[in-house]
């Protein structure tokens, strides 16, 4: 970074607007055709607004007001603001998965600047994978960035009761199949826990990868915990469109913040939070597109050494706004203290320390200290075996903690709908000591990586009252999920990984304290095994979905597209 400001002349608006030929004379004519003067954007920085609202994504339900906020926050410092849409990726309606479509999003943010006369970006985003697929584009495209999350929707209520995103389905869910609530009550509860627009209020994956991105320094500090219907919010949205035309002007690019060190406050952040596992694999994407390699062993080295202190569901007791009232992110960041590196700088243009040196915890029992934390090491666990060669990971504090080593025979699922077909099958071949496994559900094998992780428990032995039991796969799990459940398993089944291997009564043993994950079948038999396994066709012919199956990484490499991957610099188009 340098203290020089840049002049009209060096912003790259000014090869469209401020040349004296035809084309330029076009540029301008159709910008006035738009109803601006010269005024509006003569020598001032053209400012992008990559705006994710749709009507098919809920969690950025506000974001057509809040893109005016931040368009008056841009005018305010003297910048032209022009917003552009990008895909919504609303987590809960695409199919297969919204993470099939993550790299797409990130293509279109990268080549959306880089086409049109843009000097600096306000990212909006929030619902789960807009979060990485916005920061990866901006960090390929690496003009100067500042990035606006949804924010968390208000707690839902049911029956004098809080309602969490997530969390609260999957066990009223049970309840419903145990016969312990009835289809009256199920009413009540899909009326009651989504009251406002916003992000999941649960620590899912989208409250994590804000604040993961905070925490990095990409945010202002402590948007990242702010309720999306809070004035608060709207405020936040200003500032950010004052800040971009400053960033604009000092030519602070997302790479001059997202160094290691900010990956590593990163990584802190989310196994204090306890946060969604799905962070994992976008930490991954976003670091490569800076040039950071992230290898599994990583995470895991700081999760051992950072405790658990953000005391939300799934993994706790509280909401997030709960947590945005209990002083947020910075007064979990200042109790982190040492164990962050806190002359990172952010775009506020001051450092992480700086920016958490006064923050105050209001309620200690949502944000602990590290004297009272949760548990002493993070959110978050990297398993290795034979069974996942590759990785694999799991999160401790939200399963059952008589669960953390175990031995059991499997019951596979050759795919998502045999597991359907069969799991409340009353002669289904299970016990609670039974090992769950979901065969072909990876990057390719879904396709797209579904969250399909969170395997439910069988009819049979929810009527037992079992609640927990280890379940495996090589798909993702909701943020908002919870449960003794494997995830990632690398490399998937659909491309031959060990797990396409697994036969139901094989001893499947999991051990998350020594970090290990392991099929108890001699090296022998599993080559025989592989000797008759065969390699199923490809998914796809056309389309994007052909482009993803020839291109997509398995996930300890982040799901990126090799082709994206990386810090490589691409031309700047001609002006012509």
């Amino acid at each position: 970074m340098t203290s020089r400001r840049k002049t009209y002349d060096e912003l790259r608006s000014a090869r469209w607007y401020g040349a004296k030929d035809m084309r330029s004379f076009g540029h301008r004519s159709r910008t006035k055709q738009m109803g601006y003067s010269a005024e509006d954007y003569a020598g001032k920085p053209v400012i992008a607004i990559l705006n994710t609202w749709s009507d098919i994504n809920p969690c950025h339900e506000h974001f057509r007001d809040r893109a005016q906020a931040v368009k008056r926050g841009v005018l305010q410092a003297g910048g032209f603001p022009l917003e552009m849409p990008a895909m919504a990726l609303g987590e809960v309606f695409m199919k297969p998965s919204t993470m099939m479509y993550r790299n797409l999003l990130a293509m279109e943010a990268e080549e959306l600047l880089r086409a049109n006369p843009i000097d600096g970006v306000v990212l909006m985003g929030g619902c789960d994978k807009t979060v990485p697929a916005l920061v990866m584009g901006a960090l390929s495209m690496n003009l100067p960035a500042i990035f606006l999350p949804a924010g968390p929707m208000l707690i839902g209520r049911w029956q004098g009761k809080q309602l969490g995103s997530g969390s609260d389905v999957w066990k009223y869910w049970s309840e419903l199949r145990a016969g312990n609530i009835t289809e009256e009550d199920w009413q009540g509860i899909e009326d009651g826990i989504s009251r406002s627009a916003g992000t999941c209020m649960t620590m899912g994956t989208a409250s994590t990868m804000a604040a993961v991105t905070e925490a990095m320094g990409l945010s202002l500090p402590g948007a990242s915990s702010i309720p999306a219907v809070d004035s608060a919010h709207e405020r936040m949205a200003a500032a950010s469109g004052r800040r971009i035309v400053e960033l604009v002007w000092q030519d602070v690019r997302p790479r001059d913040l997202v160094t290691q060190a900010a990956v590593d406050n990163g990584i802190t952040t989310l196994m204090a939070i306890g946060g969604s596992t799905n962070a994992v694999i976008h930490l991954v994407a976003m670091a490569g597109r800076a040039g950071i390699k992230l290898p599994l062993e990583h995470f895991d080295k700081i999760s051992r050494q950072t405790p658990f202190l953000a005391n939300i569901r799934p993994s706790g007791k509280y909401l997030m706004e709960d947590f945005c009232y209990a002083g947020g992110l910075p007064a979990l960041l200042r109790q982190l203290g040492s164990l962050l590196e806190l002359g990172a700088p952010t775009v506020n243009g001051k450092s992480l320390g700086e920016n958490i040196a006064r923050a105050e915890i209001y309620n200690d029992d949502v944000i602990r200290t590290r004297n009272q934390a949760l548990q002493p090491e993070g959110g978050l666990a990297v398993l290795k075996g034979n069974l996942a060669p590759n990785g694999a990971v799991i999160k401790p504090p939200a399963m059952e903690q008589r669960l953390l080593r175990h031995r059991g025979p499997a019951v596979v699922f050759s795919d998502y709908n045999d597991l359907n077909r069969r799991i409340d099958d009353p002669t289904l071949e299970v016990t609670a000591d039974s090992v769950l496994v979901l065969q072909n559900a990876g990057p390719h094998g879904a396709p797209g990586m579904p969250e399909w992780g969170q395997l439910p428990i069988p009819k049979k032995l929810l009527a037992q009252g079992v609640r927990d039991m280890v379940r495996i796969s090589d798909a993702r799990m909701s943020g908002t999920s919870y449960g003794a459940c494997v995830l990632h398993v690398s490399p998937e089944s659909y491309i031959g990984g060990p797990l396409a291997l697994v036969q139901s009564g094989d001893i499947v043993e999991l051990d998350v304290p020594g970090r290990k994950l392991t099929l108890a079948v001699a090296d022998e038999e599993l080559a025989r095994r592989r000797a008759r396994w065969v390699s199923p066709q490809p998914r796809y012919q056309r389309s994007y979905g052909a482009l993803f199956d020839k291109h997509v990484g398995q996930a300890e490499i982040g799901c990126d597209f090799d082709f994206l991957a990386g810090d490589a610099a691409v031309p700047e188009p001609e002006i012509h």
